[in-house]
């Protein structure tokens, strides 16, 4: 990966953590170095793995396949990713809607447990 990649793959990373912290999700980005498992943004979303992709031309099953890779055990793989001029969009695996859908209403609405009946 040329410098240049590595720079608009970092400013994509600051950008996303930007819009997921205006939508309530305390995001940061985390500055890994290649090799490392860790999700390219951290959010308060408990046990949500985030692969952030800023590109042109992005193949989907393998951005997936890393976050699914590299995601903890147990946490949803979430792929961020947009082109430019394009809005952010956001794939997850279906059967891991409900999981991440949960973590969302948990820290949006930190009190809907508590009035379940």
């Amino acid at each position: 990966m040329g410098a240049r990649s590595r720079r608009k793959g970092q400013a994509g990373e600051r950008e996303l953590a930007a819009v997921l912290t205006g939508l309530g999700f305390d995001a940061h980005r985390t500055g890994q170095t290649a090799g490392w498992r860790e999700p390219d943004v951290c959010t308060a979303l408990a046990g949500v793995h985030i692969e952030c992709k800023r590109t042109e031309r992005l193949n989907l099953r393998e951005a997936m396949g890393q976050a699914c890779r590299d995601a903890d055990t147990g946490a949803v793989p979430v792929v961020c990713h947009r082109s430019n001029r394009t809005p952010w969009l956001c794939t997850v695996l279906l059967s891991d809607l409900p999981r991440l859908s949960d973590a969302v209403i948990a820290v949006l609405n930190p009190n809907a447990k508590d009035t379940e009946q």
